[in-house]
């Protein structure tokens, strides 16, 4: 702290009188200069007003008045050219917020942009709908081709692959629509699309295809396609036994059991492999064998109707009557609406002499499937044989209105004895063919 003495006189010499002039000052540490302030009413003076009057301290020491003078800092340089420099800034800044408001990228949304993007946002998310649709419109689609409306489920199999481009079922399910209508070289294309876009990891599309190329005759492709599918999945048992099935058509029967073997390793037990092992037993006069996988087979899945058909099949040739009735029952049990459940028992029956029971089963399984041509067919027949031929002539005529197209109908209203050479190429169908019913 510092002490500033002021004299009140301009006399040099001092004088008892003077002494008591004088008074003792107090300053405050940095005192800032905007707390003086020229107000003339106020009676407070800064130094600038001082030194612009002109009067200089006469004035102050008549009136008496203490004067504080604030003392000059080295920095005081530094600190105005920092006052200038921040005005320089400041000017920048407001030339960039002019620039800035002319710049569109700064302007504000209008109500016309946001109207416009939030339709486009609300477009883009119609335009992939909840997965939820996509088992709907299979469904769909699968009610439309049972009912023989193709088109239709065609379009909805179109708008499944443009939404789910990832998923291969709809692949699947249009690719056998378009072999129902033969058309096989669009199935063929829609098959590698579908493989392109799954990027080759779905079995099923592979399986599908190797089946079509199979259909064509083009045996080494196929091959090479089921070999694709097993690869994409090993567990995808359909490509196992698929593949076998072909290599038991070209005679390669040690190739078929390996890949059965294979199936049965990397997919678990399954009915259709031990059905289709049992059938080589069979065919190889291994009987005990086959007796053995068809029991495995019917453990795996009761309820299959192929596997029961195809064992009473085995019994019958066998000549073990009474075993293939059970194994019949078993059958119809599984699937009280089988048709060639129904049909092969009866024609059975009625070939060993059991007319009545086989007018029976044929009956029943006509009450069952009433728009089924085969069992009028061979019910008409039987009639025939047995009763009177206005009565199977009826049969057969509404038999071929049921189904235009089933050319056995056909055959039989010109050749009515055929229906015993129709009769002994039934079990070897269900023999042949049991897998696929």
């Amino acid at each position: 702290m510092h002490f500033f003495f002021v004299p009140n006189s301009s006399s040099s010499s001092p004088s008892p009188a003077n002494t008591s002039s004088f008074s003792l000052s107090f300053l405050t540490p940095q005192i800032p200069e905007n707390l003086f302030v020229d107000r003339s009413s106020s009676g407070v003076f800064s130094p600038q007003k001082e030194s612009a009057n002109g009067e200089g301290e006469e004035s102050n020491t008549e009136e008496g008045v203490l004067v504080v003078r604030r003392p000059l800092l080295e920095n005081s340089d530094k600190e105005s050219s920092e006052e200038e420099g921040k005005k320089y800034p400041a000017r920048i800044d407001a030339g960039l917020s002019n620039i800035a408001k002319k710049m569109p990228i700064f302007e504000p949304e209008r109500s016309e942009s946001s109207s416009s993007s939030s339709a486009a946002a609300a477009a883009r998310a119609q335009e992939r709908p909840l997965a939820v649709n996509l088992d709907l419109s299979l469904y769909k689609a699968k009610v439309l081709a049972r009912n023989f409306r193709y088109k239709d489920a065609e379009k909805i199999l179109e708008k499944c692959i443009a939404y789910w481009p990832e998923d291969g079922r709809p692949y699947v399910a249009l690719g056998k629509i378009l072999s129902k209508q033969s058309k096989l070289a669009e199935a063929r294309i829609l098959y590698e699309k579908g493989c392109q876009s799954t990027q080759g990891e779905n079995s099923y599309i592979w399986q599908c295809w190797a089946v079509l190329e199979n259909r064509l005759g083009n045996v080494r492709r196929a091959r090479e396609l089921f070999d694709a599918a097993t690869v994409a999945d090993k567990k995808h048992v359909a490509a196992w036994h698929g593949w076998a099935n072909l290599e038991i058509k070209q005679g390669n029967i040690s190739k078929a059991r390996n890949l059965l073997a294979k199936g049965l390793k990397f997919c678990g037990r399954n009915e259709y492999i031990y059905q289709t092992l049992a059938l080589l037993e069979a065919k190889a006069g291994r009987y005990e064998q086959a007796r053995y996988l068809f029991k495995q087979a019917t453990i795996c899945n009761s309820r299959s109707c192929a596997s029961w058909l195809a064992w009473a099949q085995l019994e019958i040739q066998q000549e073990r009557y009474p075993a293939a009735r059970k194994l019949f029952e078993k059958a119809v049990q599984a699937s009280p609406k089988n048709r060639f459940a129904w049909h092969v028992w009866g024609v059975f029956e009625a070939g060993v002499g059991n007319v009545e029971r086989g007018r029976k089963l044929l009956k029943i399984g006509h009450a069952l499937n009433p728009r089924d041509p085969v069992l009028l067919q061979s019910l008409g027949l039987l009639e025939y044989k047995h009763s009177s031929a206005n009565l199977a002539r009826a049969l057969l005529r509404r038999a071929s209105e049921l189904d235009p197209r089933h050319q056995p109908v056909w055959i039989t209203l010109v050749l009515p004895s055929s229906i015993w050479l129709a009769n002994s190429r039934v079990f070897t169908i269900v023999y042949e063919r049991g897998n696929d019913w």
